[in-house]
């Protein structure tokens, strides 16, 4: 997403790779592929990102390898859609084209998270969801007590620097550290480590979202110790377990993390 593009954008720019340009997405008016302020990459070999896809998209780059050849002064073009191009879209965009440069990366703002979560457990299911949120403009705490059990370097491509793994002891501790609003996810190997968990987050009771993997049958017993433990009632109603939006079934580590993500995305973009 726009994360990676930035990214790529400043590692092409301190390389000095080769020369590339900037198209960015100024006006969107109608029904349009994106909003204003997307940007993708054109190099004379390669184009990173997307500002929609289909004719638009063919004619930006073109236009964009133009400049690159013919070495001229950045430009803006106007696209209605649906009479110049044949997309079904129907509206309009004005794209901007200018060089990849000091001035066009200190213009880039690095795209505020959708959410910052913490994610408890690097077992199977934590590290399919991460190789799904590496693809995100998110921020994550990836916490395990276990050092060994998180994922070389290698499984990412490239290395996500939205992602930070913490190897810590006491991981009941780190529930602190988060932001107000915050995301928890708790699916560690343990379920006495999860119910510490559970009622650290319950009980501090400012988080965005909560989802403990488990069946029905698990929240009911946590539901019950830790009403013990005076977590009023209200405060476990919010939260999830199990986990995942419904209408993905399965145990597979993999479904189970699109489920979870598609159940992250809609409470961010509720709020």
């Amino acid at each position: 997403m726009d994360r990676h593009i930035r990214r790529t954008a400043r590692a092409w720019r301190q390389a000095a790779r080769h020369p590339a340009v900037v198209v960015q997405v100024l006006e969107s008016k109608g029904s349009a592929p994106r909003h204003a302020g997307t940007r993708m990459l054109v190099s004379a070999r390669e184009a990173v990102g997307t500002i929609g896809g289909g004719h638009l998209e063919l004619k930006a780059i073109a236009a964009a390898r133009e400049m690159l050849a013919e070495g001229r002064e950045p430009f803006q073009r106007h696209y209605p859609l649906g009479p110049a191009l044949g997309q079904c879209c129907g509206g309009a965009v004005t794209l901007g084209f200018d060089w990849l440069d000091d001035a066009a990366l200190a213009a880039w703002p690095e795209p505020e998270p959708m959410f910052h979560l913490q994610l408890y457990g690097a077992g199977h299911v934590g590290q399919a969801i991460v190789r799904l949120l590496a693809t995100l403009d998110c921020r994550v705490d990836w916490i395990d007590e276990r050092e060994e059990q998180f994922p070389s370097a290698e499984v990412f491509t490239p290395a996500p620097d939205h992602i930070r793994a913490v190897a810590v002891d006491a991981v009941e501790g780190e529930v602190a550290l988060a932001p107000p609003g915050a995301f928890y996810l708790v699916l560690t190997h343990s379920h006495d480590l999860d119910l510490r968990l559970t009622e650290a987050i319950l009980k501090r009771g400012d988080f965005g979202f909560f989802g403990l993997i488990g069946s029905a049958t698990k929240r009911a017993r946590f539901t019950h110790r830790l009403e013990a433990k005076g977590v009023a009632p209200e405060t476990l109603a919010r939260m999830h377990c199990p986990i995942g939006i419904e209408g993905i079934n399965g145990k597979e580590p993999e479904l189970i993390a699109v489920a979870v993500v598609a159940q992250l995305l809609q409470v961010a973009q509720q709020k």
